[in-house]
């Protein structure tokens, strides 16, 4: 029985450990190899201990069962080899029989009460049963089986001692290989202890510490152990000669001779089994790895000739180790026309070598092998440590590239050069498969290229077709929209403003609001041509001023984030109301109820742009419902500035009228050319001229007709349609520069000045002036805004886009001009509302400021022709405020006051807000028919103590004069605060006074820059007030300056133009008491 049990578990052993084998050799290819190694480990070791316990059951003297566990041992286990684990107690019952015999019978199961004795004989009778050798084993047999064994006679020994039997494991854990060991490619050398290496070859190769399939080698040592002759004891120990030769006669045939180690052993071999046993040579057996081979071989020491020629190698093992040598480290493949020489010793070699990763290796070289096939390389040599190098960096499912087989070809190079030749590929294998697969690949491709071409050019000349016309759809669809946007707003605006015609006598003179949007809506290339465009637009603060009259509010949308130094500053002043009344400046009231001030949100979001008021507070939904919380339920309108598309949106959006005229009137008759037709229509006196030039051609012909015409003229002005403020003018001296000038002159006296205005009479002379004006006016005429236009050729390029006129410059030495402002209400009425003369700090185009009332025009005069204007102006669509300039001057010839119309504005203009602001601090009123401006002072209250019963009696009426200013720049002024220039400004005097209504006030604009104010002098005579607004613009310019600071101001000009004018002042005060005297002279003779 034990026998047999052993047999089977070798058989078992054995099956495992070829299944193991097997599963190393495909490791490589499989990546399940790692888990059946492990289930079959763990498969040897249970059975390994289920063995044990099977031979212990069986050992073992008694073997006890409980009741309790019967029947949890009912089941019964067998082997997967038919061995049985565990004995069933429902197979085999032992029951007892009187005569101490063993009764052995089939039952179900054991009875469940059983005493202790009867289960030790239970237990003994087994152990009978499997001891053939105990005497009652034949009789157990026999009565239970009927078996009868025969009696064998033998001779009797004597029993060994018993021992007692150690359980447990008497071998020493010995170190195993790990399992990922077996499935590395390349071979490694696990380090091998002293111990292990006593337990001998087997037991490395059985623990996995030596691959099976390593190649073991014999190292030959530097000593080669031989054995050793035994001699007879009558051999007596004779000495070698000089010549490592032994004496025949001493010798005796037993010399040690230096032969052959072979013939030596057998020799050896043949004594040992005649005259004793032989030590044998010690063992010299190692495991040499690929890698180490080579260093192994060359670390042997070359052996030195000795003394002993028996230590010294022969020549065929020297030949032997050297092809030994060779073969472990070259392994040079050849292939021969793609196909692998497999009958080659390399290649023989080199797969015992790689055995463990051995389908890698063979899987690579026929990919190296199909290469050389497919382009017809006739022979070529793979380099097989090139390819153990190569191969453990791919992964099982990634391929190598070309370069790579080609790297472990010996002379890849030629290999490179031949592969690149062209048609090469054709010549190997399937090469007329694969010329005309090429063939037809290519003319496929370049069929379909040109197809895709074709299709890829209609493709873009469809996209060039329509996208432009998807914009143009989109553009028409938008300016659709636009235009009936705004026809709607124009609709509504022209309703709404019938409504306020209908209702504007009760509107003037009930409750209502005022909502002051100062929006100039030019076209975006004058607004960016325009140096601080919002600063012109927040010039007229001064409209806040119009809460003067009680019934009104005010609600000013300022361009500026207003500052809280800035919001108490006009707290204060509008506060002054009470106090100018009433002459005393602590009567100062509260009247932000009256008033707010209002920056729309959308300047953040804008920041840097130059766009209109208007614009900003489109965009601004936050700021127009505040405005709608602030209007709600009370009657108000709106007063614009230059209206445009976006003022008439925000009217729709708060449902307002708006006082002003529609955007095609302002924008059409607010231009140069547009005023003329105005002037032409009114026949007012206007300057000579042309308007209505866009082009080159007509402005030399219309030039030239000028100068022909007007040969008095000196200076003539050139002015683009839709600039403001002089930056689109240009002047040029013309007679000055003309070189045919005296002869034009000479002709004209020769014709006379009747004949000269025929055609034919001055015909040369224009001839002669058109050839000459194109480089005069290139050399000469100079732009007023010379940072806008540098050159002649720039500024006339912009006259000729926008449109334009040529005037004359009024021939005088002294010149006047005039603003007057001009209201035409909704119900048609006509009124001036101001007048004043204007004095130029920045040249004589640019007005700085007005001296009002203007003293320079006869009233009478002035207000014919400004009549005439505005009602020319209504009978065109015009309402609202409008303002109008003039020049008046001496004509050279007549010596008579000639005054021009020079230029007309359609909005509120910086002079109307000014004198908004003087009324309001003066409490005074403006009669523009006279040309008088008069205040009613304060009386002075008496010192007495006694209360007066009677009302104090009103103070006289006078007459003031005032400068005004809202373009007074400097550039200092951004280094200081205005609380800190207020109170420097108070330091030195300056300053106003409630009861005279005399002195200056100051109006800022915005805190950021801080470079531009405006100012306001009152005084009571002309002559007095220009003084007094020279001192303090000079006392402020020094105070400003600094020797060694140069700001960009215009302090000076404002001075020198007032001196000049208080020189002209003083001269026609002398000249006028000169004809006095005379007339008075002329008179007494009469008398």
């Amino acid at each position: 029985m034990a026998e047999e049990i052993g047999s089977v578990l070798i058989q078992v052993q054995e099956d495992l450990q070829q299944l193991k084998t097997k599963l190393r050799e495909v490791s490589h290819d499989w990546d399940g190899a790692q888990v059946f190694e492990t289930a079959i480990e763990r498969t040897e070791s249970g059975l390994r201990k289920q063995a044990e316990k099977y031979l212990s059951a069986v050992n073992r003297s008694v073997l006890t069962i409980s009741a309790t566990d019967a029947e949890l041992l009912s089941p019964r286990h067998i082997s997967r080899w038919g061995i049985p684990l565990e004995t069933s107690r429902t197979e085999i019952t032992l029951t007892e029989r009187p005569a101490n015999a063993v009764a052995i019978t089939r039952r179900g199961r054991l009875p469940l009460h059983m005493s202790t004795g009867s289960k030790h004989k239970l237990s003994m009778a087994l152990r009978v049963l499997c001891d053939p050798r105990n005497p009652c084993h034949r009789s157990v047999l026999n009565e239970n089986y009927g078996v009868s064994l025969p009696w064998i006679n033998r001779r009797k020994t004597s029993p060994a001692p018993t021992q007692k039997v150690a359980k447990g494991v008497t071998v020493s854990s010995l170190p195993v290989a790990p399992a990922s060991f077996h499935l590395n490619k390349v071979c490694s050398l696990l380090p091998v202890s002293e111990t292990d290496s006593e337990k001998g070859i087997l037991s490395l190769v059985e623990r996995g510490l030596i691959p099976r399939a390593a190649r073991i080698t014999l190292e030959k040592p530097p000593v080669l152990p031989r054995p050793v002759p035994l001699h007879e004891f009558h051999t007596k120990y004779q000495r070698m000669g000089a010549d490592r030769s032994v004496d025949s006669k001493k010798a005796g045939g037993a010399a040690y001779s230096s032969e052959d180690p072979a013939r030596t052993s057998s020799f050896a071999s043949k004594d040992s089994k005649e005259k004793g046993n032989i030590a044998p040579p010690p063992s010299c057996i190692s495991v040499i790895p690929f890698k180490k081979s080579r260093e192994r071989l060359g670390q042997i020491p070359k052996q030195e000739s000795s003394t002993s020629s028996a230590l010294l190698p022969k020549a065929s093992e020297i030949t032997l180790a050297r092809s030994f040598h060779k073969v472990l480290s070259e392994f040079d493949i050849p292939v021969h026309n793609g196909i692998l020489d497999y009958a080659s010793s390399d290649l023989q070699a080199f797969k015992r070598h790689c055995c463990l990763f051995w389908g890698d290796i063979f899987s690579f070289l026929e990919n190296v092998a199909n290469l050389l096939k497919d382009y017809a390389v006739p022979y070529a040599i793979i380099k097989g440590r090139k390819v153990m190098e190569i191969v453990p960096d791919f992964e099982l499912n990634q391929s190598p590239t070309r370069e790579d087989l080609l790297s472990v070809i010996r002379d890849a190079l030629a290999i490179r050069k031949l592969l690149g030749r062209p048609g090469q590929r054709y010549k190997g294998r399937k090469g007329l498969q694969v010329a005309a697969t090429k063939i037809q690949a290519t003319w496929r491709g370049h069929k379909l290229r040109k197809a895709y071409i074709q299709f890829r050019q209609h493709q873009w000349a469809t996209g060039v077709i329509a996208i432009p016309w998807l914009i143009h759809i989109h553009m028409r669809r938008v300016r659709k929209i636009l235009k009936e946007a705004r026809q709607r707003h124009l609709e509504n605006f022209y309703i709404r403003g019938k409504h306020l015609a209908a209702n504007w006598n009760r509107i003037r003179t009930s409750r209502r609001t005022i909502i002051h949007i100062p929006s100039l809506g030019y076209t975006q290339i004058v607004r960016e041509a325009t140096p601080d465009f919002a600063i012109h637009q927040g010039s007229q603060i001064g409209r806040l001023c119009e809460i003067q009259d009680p019934n009104v509010d005010v609600i000013y949308i300022c361009p500026f984030e207003m500052s809280e130094e800035m919001q108490d500053y006009y707290d204060r002043l509008l506060g002054l109301q009470t106090a100018v009344k009433s002459g005393n400046p602590e009567d100062i009231a509260d009247l932000r109820d009256r008033f707010k001030i209002l920056t729309p949100e959308a300047i953040h979001s804008f920041p840097g742009r130059p766009m209109s008021l208007a614009t900003f507070l489109k965009y601004s939904p936050k700021t127009i419902q505040r405005i709608r919380r602030l209007i709600q339920g009370k009657a108000a309108y709106l007063v614009g500035g230059l209206l445009g598309q976006d003022d008439l949106e925000v009217a729709d959006t708060l449902d307002l009228p708006v006082l002003g005229s529609s955007p095609e009137v302002s924008r059409l008759y607010s231009s140069k050319s547009g005023s003329k037709r105005i002037f032409d229509a009114a026949k007012v006196p206007v300057p000579p001229g042309r308007y209505d030039i866009y082009s080159r051609q007509q402005v030399v012909e219309f030039l030239s007709q000028l100068v022909i015409d007007y040969p008095e003229v000196k200076r003539w002005v050139f002015k683009a349609d839709h600039y403001f403020g002089g930056n689109g003018t240009a002047f040029c001296d013309v007679t000055a520069h003309l070189r045919c000038y005296p002869w034009v002159l000479k002709e004209r006296h020769r014709y006379g000045p009747e004949i000269w205005k025929k055609s034919w009479a001055h015909e040369p002379a224009l001839a002669k002036i058109s050839q000459e004006l194109p480089g005069l006016l290139a050399q000469h005429a100079r732009a007023v805004n010379e940072k806008r236009f540098p050159t002649w050729g720039k500024f006339l390029q912009t006259f000729v886009r926008q449109g334009g006129i040529i005037e004359a410059f009024p021939p005088s030495d002294s010149i006047t001009n005039l603003t007057v402002d001009m209201l035409i209400e909704p119900t048609g009425a006509i009124t001036m509302v101001s007048c004043g003369d204007q004095f130029h700090a920045d040249g004589p185009f640019r007005s700085s400021g007005t001296t009002l009332p203007q003293a320079s025009v006869e009233p009478q005069v002035l207000n014919a022709l400004c009549f005439q204007i505005g009602e020319a102006c209504r009978n065109r669509g015009v309402v609202g405020y409008f303002s109008i300039d003039f020049a008046t001057f001496i004509h050279p010839k007549t010596m008579g006051q000639q005054v021009w119309a020079i230029d007309l504005d359609l909005h509120y203009s910086d002079n109307l807000a000014s004198t908004q602001l003087l009324r309001y601090v003066t409490n005074g009123t403006l009669d523009c028919n006279l040309s008088r401006f008069q205040v009613r002072l304060v009386p002075k209250k008496p010192k007495s103590r006694h209360v007066q019963r009677e009302p104090p009696e009103a103070g006289p009426i006078v007459s003031r004069y005032a400068v005004m200013s809202t373009s007074i720049r400097n550039a200092n002024l951004s280094i200081i605060y205005y609380s800190v220039f207020l109170r420097m400004c108070k330091a030195h005097g300056i300053g106003y006074e409630l009861e005279l209504r005399e002195g200056s006030i100051f109006i800022p604009f915005e805190d950021r820059k801080r470079h531009r104010f405006g100012m306001i002098t009152v005084g009571e005579h002309l002559r007095g007030v220009l003084m007094t607004f020279a001192q303090h613009l000079f006392i402020i310019y020094q105070e400003l300056s600094a020797p060694n600071m140069h700001a960009e101001t215009n302090f000076k000009g404002a001075v020198q133009d007032v001196e000049s004018i208080l020189g002209v002042a003083e001269q026609n005060k002398l000249r006028f008491d000169k004809e006095e005297e005379e007339a008075t002279k002329a008179l007494e003779p009469a008398k």
